[in-house]
């Protein structure tokens, strides 16, 4: 496998918008509102990316996108966490180790940014990325963090870095 992580581009955002609205409809999500698939950031992930201590990691391999991951410092979350967001994958890349690539790098560039936990929120309907996070030792909370704006999402985990 010839996959290279690297941070996102500009000319990246169409194909990353894509493959992220694919997921919902790969995985037959039955209500978008309220998630990425309907925030108009999700059009412009370069932009977004470029706020302070955050990033966006772009699998790629033969020059072809099949997944993007990152960590984002959402709206008030506690000062020492940040959010992993935007973590999808093509269909053709799912089952391959990409996506735990992704994590892992951006595990560690939040480690380096000083941040002592990792918070996500997903819905059921993504339950194979749900049981990653579970093997990477994210455990389950109650209630959402922050406010990241996606109240579709009703799955919120975190994680205490090493």
């Amino acid at each position: 496998m010839s996959v290279i992580i690297r941070p996102n581009k500009a000319e990246d955002n169409a194909i990353l918008s894509k493959i992220i609205r694919n997921a919902f409809h790969d995985f037959e999500v039955k209500s978008t509102a309220g998630t990425v698939y309907t925030d108009p950031t999700t059009d412009d992930l370069f932009t977004l990316f470029q706020t302070e201590k955050s990033a966006l990691y772009v699998a790629e391999e033969n020059g072809l996108i099949l997944g993007c991951c990152g960590i984002f410092p959402t709206d008030n979350l506690p000062a020492d966490t940040t959010e992993l967001a935007k973590f999808y994958l093509t269909k053709a890349a799912r089952g391959k180790g990409i996506g735990k690539l992704l994590l892992e790098k951006c595990i560690e560039t939040a480690d380096n940014f000083g941040y002592k936990k990792l918070y996500l929120e997903s819905i059921p309907e993504f339950s194979k990325a749900v049981s990653i996070y579970e093997k990477q030792g994210f455990e389950y909370l109650d209630a959402p963090l922050g406010n990241s704006g996606h109240s579709g999402c009703d799955l919120w985990m975190i994680k205490t870095l090493d």
